[in-house]
């Protein structure tokens, strides 16, 4: 099946490629990006999985949709179904994770510092004898710092956050305003689809009057916790991980052959990247009550794009002599 493992189109401007986002800046400030269908994991990319693009694209359409009356969002429209065209921001310096449950993976995740015997954490007080994947009395905001040239995400308070001017106060009580009502929608929906909006991330950045917009992605498989509603129960009791959107086949099946960090990644078959595939698809339709159309057309996805892409261009067309 076609899959998109690069989108370099050489005919758009200001190239700009993430770990599955490739992005060109246009010159009059809008911004084509554009899912490719890489899995990024241990800082490389280790594989192109089918459709996984479109998914994310589009379901984070869903949750646009559904959430513009809360909050002003960077798109514009959709040329392709891989990419929207979006206003370019300048991203604020603060990553905001939402919390509704005491759950998580990461060095900054809640539940990995409160193991660890904290309990005042990102300006939060916990109480001692909370659960693993417990149900917190309110959503939470966990903020952390935008790390670059290779340093970590670190913890931040609402006070830290604006004592080392990364935010003004009232851009955090915008930005953080914005997170708890879009997470408040998001596990509204996701209940009436039978699933738990554990919890997520969001991305703001402000356009060149100083509006806070959201950017980025909302809502989707990558950018999100969800958890199948009715395996929470017994799984809480039993102490065991409620049953989710599980994506980690690829990431577990590398761990188990190699160093991901130092040693060539191995062959990864065609039947674990298809898994994962159908895993995207019904993630998309579960969360969006919506049937996934894929292209049948059969063609390579990135020439559809370009086809879809042309009126962007700012340089001719090469062709073959």
């Amino acid at each position: 099946m076609p899959s998109l493992s690069d989108a370099f189109i050489p005919e758009l401007p200001h190239y700009y490629r993430g770990k599955v986002r490739d992005n060109y800046d246009l010159p009059d400030g809008r911004r084509i990006i554009i899912a490719t269908d890489r899995l990024s994991a241990f800082d490389r990319s280790l594989a192109s999985i089918p459709d996984k693009g479109q998914v994310l694209t589009q379901t984070a359409r869903y949750w646009f949709d559904a959430t513009a009356d809360i909050c002003p969002n960077h798109v514009l429209f959709y040329p392709d179904p891989n990419v929207v065209l979006g206003q370019r921001l300048d991203i604020l310096p603060v990553e905001i994770v939402v919390r509704g449950y005491l759950a998580g993976t990461t060095g900054t995740s809640l539940l990995t510092l409160y193991r660890k015997g904290e309990r005042n954490i990102y300006g939060l007080t916990l109480p001692d004898g909370l659960r693993d994947n417990e149900i917190l009395p309110t959503p939470v905001i966990t903020p952390t710092s935008k790390a670059f040239d290779g340093g970590h995400d670190e913890p931040l308070s609402p006070d830290d956050i604006v004592d080392q001017g990364l935010l003004t106060r009232e851009q955090w009580d915008t930005v953080s305003g914005y997170a708890l009502a879009l997470f408040a929608r998001g596990q509204q929906l996701a209940a009436s689809r039978g699933l738990i909006l554990v919890d997520t991330k969001y991305e703001f950045g402000t356009d060149e009057t100083g509006k806070i917009i959201l950017a980025d992605e909302i809502h989707t498989p990558d950018s999100s916790r969800y958890w199948i509603a009715d395996s929470y129960d017994q799984a809480f009791r039993d102490g065991s991980r409620p049953k989710s959107f599980d994506k980690d086949f690829i990431r577990a099946w590398v761990v188990e052959r190699c160093d991901p960090y130092k040693d060539e990644i191995p062959q990864i078959p065609a039947a674990l990247i298809e898994e994962t595939a159908e895993v995207y698809r019904t993630a998309y339709e579960t969360i969006t009550g919506q049937a996934f159309e894929p292209d049948t057309s059969g063609l390579p996805v990135l020439d559809r794009i370009r086809h879809n892409l042309a009126p962007f261009f700012t340089a001719p067309i090469v062709t073959a002599p």
